[in-house]
């Protein structure tokens, strides 16, 4: 019988092999399925307990984080990951606690981090000049509003994207394919930062700081050009938010959001937003209608009170 240390490592293999999952997650589910282990010192299936997964999420949910203990949802990923690799255990006919034993504590409904239609405008607005840097943060912040991209999918494009059609595909989430769209703007942005640059790196966004430019040389060499992170580029709209005037926290999914929702409040159907952001549940793109049903504001506004004088 193999230890649950060799299991797991079957188990992470099976995730990203057989269930074609990403390597973001299954670093994830080793990191969440270590911690529980060397919680409740198991070494074997049989030793996993429902005492011992009771006494790990008290575990979690008294441990410090930024508000004092740890989010619900953070606390049910760890679970998630638990009970998937039971059911892996089951399928193997390894013995050990029944996957269904496992329930997720509930939380509460998703709070969004929107902002308004005035601060996105002055975000966007907030690159100036014909800079290299300017001209791709530009291209960045518009390309980001008008596709609701994922952080990481924006940097994974290529330059060569193709200009003269108003949509491309983009691999996101799960490895699923998604057309996503261009407007005007977005296209006119991304246009004018690839002309300036002439060069022939392979990423669409690169970082330019590090590049020694001379009068005639203002773009440096592909070999100069690294491909810009999903940290680099959080740090960039954060600079930008700044600038603008917003005092909340501004990131690129808080643009997603506003990508989002503004869909919503212009009449677009769920199912079609769904597609838009590449949710492979509905009930995850569910959470913007909340903040967007103008329709019961004005039902509310037109019929309620109206006895009260």
């Amino acid at each position: 019988m193999k230890d649950v240390t060799h299991l797991k490592t079957d188990f992470l293999e099976y995730l990203e092999i057989e269930k074609g999952r990403s390597v973001k997650t299954v670093e994830n589910y080793d990191r969440y399925l270590r911690r529980f282990f060397s919680f409740a010192k198991v070494k074997s299936p049989g030793q996993i307990t429902e005492k011992s997964v009771r006494e790990f999420r008290i575990s979690l949910n008294r441990s410090a984080g930024v508000s004092g203990t740890m989010k619900k949802n953070t606390q049910n990923y760890h679970l998630i990951a638990l009970r998937a690799f039971l059911k892996f255990l089951r399928k193997r006919d390894v013995e050990s606690l029944n996957p269904e034993r496992i329930e997720l504590a509930k939380t509460g409904g998703r709070d969004l981090d929107l902002i308004t239609a005035d601060e996105l405008n002055r975000l966007i607005r907030g690159p100036q000049g014909d800079s290299l840097q300017a001209l791709r943060d530009r291209a960045m912040l518009e390309l980001l509003f008008s596709t609701g991209l994922r952080v990481s999918e924006l940097c994974s494009l290529n330059q060569d994207l193709d200009l003269s059609r108003d949509e491309f595909s983009v691999r996101g989430k799960g490895d699923k394919v998604r057309v996503v769209f261009l407007s005007a703007s977005a296209k006119k942005a991304v246009a004018d930062y690839l002309k300036k640059r002439g060069d022939f790196g392979e990423a669409l966004f690169v970082g330019y700081s590090s590049i020694k430019k001379g009068p005639s040389t203002p773009l440096g060499t592909s070999k100069d050009l690294s491909r810009l992170t999903p940290r680099s580029v959080e740090r960039i709209v954060k600079r930008y938010a700044t600038k603008a005037g917003i005092t909340r926290k501004v990131t690129p999914h808080v643009i997603r959001h506003s990508f989002a929702t503004d869909l919503l409040e212009n009449g677009a159907d769920l199912r079609s937003v769904q597609a838009l952001l590449g949710h492979a549940n509905i009930a995850t793109t569910q959470v913007y209608t909340h903040v967007t049903d103008k329709h019961l504001r004005e039902v509310h506004k037109a019929f309620h009170g109206k006895r009260r004088h």
